[in-house]
């Protein structure tokens, strides 16, 4: 029997291909609005790389309409706010509102999206701040840095290998034109689809919309990723030396893109290994063994083929390798059929849960609901997707742990305590 979460959305196609879904929910007087462009960093080339969250900051700095002036300023006396992030395949930016704001939030994001205010001054400005970021998060940061290698040395070729920061030469770089062409190229209603979920009436708010975005002008997305990753024939290695205390790695094996269907397996992999403290790998090397400080997994569902990735922050006086050892002797295990049905009925469980608590709010039922229709093109997906973990079962386990999490698939990124060099 289906078990298929069902909500009461509506879509709609405005004639210059804005796609527009809707999702009415009277429980407490708050709107979630956003806007999802399909841009990332996968669409950058060199030269521009980070133009894509550098233009997340722009998109704050005033339009046509509301020059000089933020979004933040304009929303937070009248007891809203605004923010937006930049993922490897979109650009994400949402507000938070009361019922009477919908139509000032409606009027801000549509003229943003059809007559941005790109001047020098404010790219100066900014390109600054994502610079400093790229210091605090990246340059100076142990897991941040050792993540930028890790997608360095494991794509080749695919644009994923590049920081969705940018590398700082082309943040100081970028200039006016780019930003301008990137505008034309990606913002603009046919690569863009808005969500909103919350106390509003949507025959009224469908005509607000309509207002204000139907006279933004189409430009066709001329430049698509069309790159692909060759396939990995060899394990891959790389060291990174910098002032630390403690030994850590990090692992990434190949991954499928979204339209696979391994992605589900992969995923109850991935909380049966690293979810909680009775996951394995926890279990393994922080409780049992003792070795290692913290073990922490990521594998985030990508238009493109991804990374499976797994780190370990080692103890004192233990190396990487007995860390990488352990580790890869649990994988051995499970490739073996060593895993247990109850383990499997958690992790579905867990996942389950961690759902259902990301869609509590008018902020995550929205956020689900437009990144399912962005990365899967079908905003149902996602509330299908349950019943689909479901069917997963111990075979299917084992199969994807043989298929991806071999040698010729992984790539290791180790840092090497400086203090230890030359040991």
């Amino acid at each position: 029997m289906k078990n298929v979460i069902e909500f009461d959305i509506k879509k709609f196609n405005l004639q210059n291909g804005l796609k527009v879904l809707t999702l009415e929910n009277h429980f407490i007087p708050i709107v979630s609005y956003y806007t999802f462009y399909k841009v990332g960093s996968r669409n950058e080339i060199p030269g521009i790389t980070g133009i894509s969250h550098l233009f997340e900051h722009m998109m704050f700095k005033g339009s046509k309409k509301f020059k000089n002036i933020s979004f933040d300023k304009i929303l937070e006396p009248m007891g809203g706010y605004s923010n937006a992030y930049t993922s490897r395949d979109m650009t994400v930016y949402y507000e938070n509102f009361p019922p009477d704001v919908l139509k000032l939030v409606v009027e801000l994001d549509s003229d943003r999206m059809g007559s941005l205010n790109l001047v020098s001054k404010e790219l100066d400005s900014e390109r600054e701040v994502v610079k400093e970021e790229r210091r605090y998060r990246t340059e100076n940061s142990i897991i941040g840095k050792m993540d930028e290698e890790l997608y360095l040395a494991a794509y080749s070729a695919h644009p994923y290998r590049f920081p969705i920061i940018g590398w700082m030469s082309d943040l100081s770089n970028i200039n006016i034109d780019d930003c301008h062409g990137y505008l034309e190229t990606y913002y603009n209603p046919a690569n863009s689809c808005i969500v909103l979920v919350g106390d509003f009436n949507t025959n009224t708010a469908l005509s607000i919309i309509e207002q204000n975005y139907s006279k933004i002008q189409v430009n066709p997305v001329k430049r698509q990723c069309i790159t692909k990753e060759p396939t990995q024939t060899g394990g891959k290695r790389v060291e990174y030396r910098k002032p630390a205390e403690v030994y850590s790695f990090m692992v990434g094996f190949h991954a499928p893109d979204i339209n696979n269907p391994d992605i589900l397996a992969l995923e109850i992999l991935r909380t049966i290994l690293t979810d909680g403290e009775s996951s394995r790998l926890q279990k393994k090397l922080i409780y049992d063994k003792e070795i290692a400080l913290s073990v922490y997994s990521d594998f985030t569902w990508r238009i493109d083929p991804t990374l499976f990735v797994l780190y370990v922050q080692m103890k004192p006086n233990y190396s990487s390798e007995e860390g990488e050892k352990l580790l890869y002797d649990e994988i051995e295990k499970i490739k073996n059929g060593d895993i247990l049905d109850k383990d499997i009925i958690k992790a579905k469980n867990k996942i389950e849960s961690y759902f259902f608590k990301s869609i509590k709010t008018t902020l995550g039922l929205g956020e689900k609901i437009g990144s399912s229709e962005i990365l899967f093109g079908d905003y149902n997906f996602i509330f299908k997707v349950l019943d689909e973990f479901k069917k997963i079962e111990k075979n299917n386990l084992i199969k994807v742990v043989n298929k991806y999490f071999i040698k010729d698939n992984r790539t290791v990124v180790t840092l090497v305590p400086k203090s230890n060099e030359g040991s």
